[in-house]
């Protein structure tokens, strides 16, 4: 067997490669991670926790990311920063951006696509992450 690139990969090979290198993460603290075909209620997976019954609808995301149509909607953000990955209820995530970042200031927020989006976070918005941290 040969290890992959992941730059190699094109945007639909990287979605599922991360799909599965989260789901083994989230097997750790007790989720099953069931795919979705399509974004249901823009979720791209439902996390089932196998000890509590419990489950999540989770956006999965490149980068760290907020986006105001998925305000309200009881929907985690599951991204990764270096080599970890973090999961978040997206309405946490944004009152965390807007303490620690001006993402929410920006056109980008106010009057283009409503979302934001960033591959090398403030080491305050780090910090404050650290407890979604897997």
């Amino acid at each position: 067997m040969e290890k992959i690139s992941y730059r190699e990969l094109n945007a639909k090979q990287k979605e599922i490669y991360n799909f599965h290198k989260l789901s083994a993460a989230l097997a750790d603290y007790g989720f099953n991670s069931i795919k979705l075909s399509d974004d249901w209620n823009g979720a791209d997976f439902i996390a089932v926790n196998m000890v509590k019954g419990t489950s999540i609808r989770v956006q999965l995301k490149s980068r760290l990311t907020v986006a105001k149509k998925y305000l309200n909607s009881d929907l985690y953000i599951a991204f990764p920063i270096k080599k970890f990955w973090y999961l978040v209820p997206h309405d946490t995530l944004v009152s965390m951006v807007r303490e620690h970042t001006k993402w929410t200031k920006t056109k980008s927020w106010n009057h283009g696509c409503g979302g934001y989006s960033s591959g090398n976070p403030n080491k305050n918005l780090v910090q404050a992450l650290e407890e979604y941290k897997l």
